[in-house]
């Protein structure tokens, strides 16, 4: 297929499955046509996109990293945030496609800052989703119905996506996966590799990952996200 089109775009599990469809005798790269832009939507790791870009400019391609963010309602609602690493002349041709997908449409700079974004993005997440479990926990034990709380909280200093989209399925003991458990461990896992190579610290990002590897020995590796609540419940 890759020889026949102008745009194709992927967006696989892990970076594994993003090795293992671009690269080697079978992969992308070796069978492109001249000019086609590649674009790879997975969360991946910033060195790959960096390699994926090299090689596809070696064979006259254009390749665009471009992770997103904005869950199963983000998606269905054609509203996701996308974060794009590439060439500027690039985005700009393929931007009337990514406006099919998404809303928050940002060219980041040179390959990989789409993906170094994106970590930035599941570093955020990662401690907020403690918060809104212990807040949520916090409310019931102090006899509060914690739906009106979330209308007070979910307006003010406090409010996030996931305070106003997960908390509420937490509530309701909601589990159904807009983004699974395991591939926000992969995510967490990459975002850690990446920070230390830079030499930087992230100590709550290192336990939201323990949390969530937790809950994966749970059995809960198939969960949405929201299903931490469940390791502050016990």
């Amino acid at each position: 297929m890759a020889e026949k089109v102008d745009v194709l775009i992927t967006m696989v599990g892990y970076p594994s499955d993003v090795e293992s469809v671009y690269f080697g005798k079978e992969g992308i790269l070796a069978h492109a046509k001249k000019d086609a832009y590649l674009i790879d939507m997975t969360t991946s790791k910033p060195a790959l996109a960096e390699a994926i870009f090299q090689q596809a400019k070696e064979r006259g391609c254009h390749a665009i990293d471009a992770p997103v963010s904005g869950g199963d309602i983000g998606a269905r609602n054609g509203k996701l945030s996308i974060m794009a690493g590439g060439e500027r002349e690039d985005f700009e041709t393929i931007l009337p496609l990514f406006q099919l997908m998404g809303e928050n449409i940002i060219h980041q700079g040179k390959s990989g800052a789409g993906q170094h974004t994106k970590l930035c993005n599941q570093i955020t997440i990662a401690s907020n989703m403690i918060g809104v479990c212990e807040a949520i926990v916090y409310a019931k034990k102090a006899g509060l119905d914690p739906t009106r709380v979330l209308d007070s909280i979910t307006t003010g200093a406090a409010g996030s996506w996931s305070l106003s989209n997960l908390a509420p399925r937490m509530i309701k003991g909601d589990d159904a996966p807009g983004f699974y458990v395991k591939h926000f461990i992969k995510d967490m896992t990459i975002a850690i590799e990446s920070a230390r190579e830079m030499g930087l610290a992230t100590p709550g990002l290192e336990l939201s990952l323990d949390l969530y590897k937790q809950l994966a020995e749970l059995g809960e590796e198939d969960s949405g996200t929201q299903a931490l609540i469940k390791l502050f419940e016990m």
